[in-house]
């Protein structure tokens, strides 16, 4: 998920979105968006940053009653949309599913997901119980394995 479709804008069909990409207008380098549940193609017919946030109006989307009906949709791609991570970066997405163990080999649980706090990112991870383990590469997250589905963490698991 890229964002969400957070409010209307005017009349003529635009949206305010709330963007998880860095910066937020990157966003509108993405499409078509797929919405909601049972998602369609939607293509982006223009956008741009207004304020701290970015707004948008998607092909066929032409009043306000039309606008509304999107509000609360998330906004999804497909994966070959995206460009190749590089060789130091991860999606989060290739991260949800991932056993996490700690370095002596005790399972934690699964990643569920991640999000982001103004100190560092955040990895939920479910399994007996709910942890979050902060993102920090060497001193938290030691090692990440995708072909393996693993990620190793240097943490106390009575924690």
């Amino acid at each position: 998920m890229l964002g969400r479709v957070a409010g209307v804008y005017g009349v003529r069909g635009w949206v305010k979105v709330f963007s998880e990409t860095e910066p937020r207008e990157n966003i509108l380098g993405y499409s078509p968006w797929y919405l909601g549940e049972d998602p369609i193609p939607r293509p982006v017919a223009e956008g741009r940053r207004h304020g701290n946030g970015v707004i948008a109006r998607l092909t066929g989307c032409e009043d306000r009653d039309q606008a509304a009906a999107l509000v609360g949709l998330a906004i999804a791609i497909r994966r070959d949309q995206l460009p190749p991570a590089q060789p130091d970066e991860l999606y989060w997405a290739d991260l949800e599913g991932l056993e996490v163990q700690t370095m002596a080999g005790v399972v934690l649980g699964r990643v569920d997901h991640l999000f982001s706090t103004p100190a560092n990112d955040v990895v939920v991870v479910t399994g007996d119980r709910e942890r979050l383990l902060p993102f920090l590469w060497d001193s938290v997250i030691r090692e990440v394995d995708i072909e393996r589905g693993l990620m190793r963490v240097d943490w106390d698991p009575a924690l």
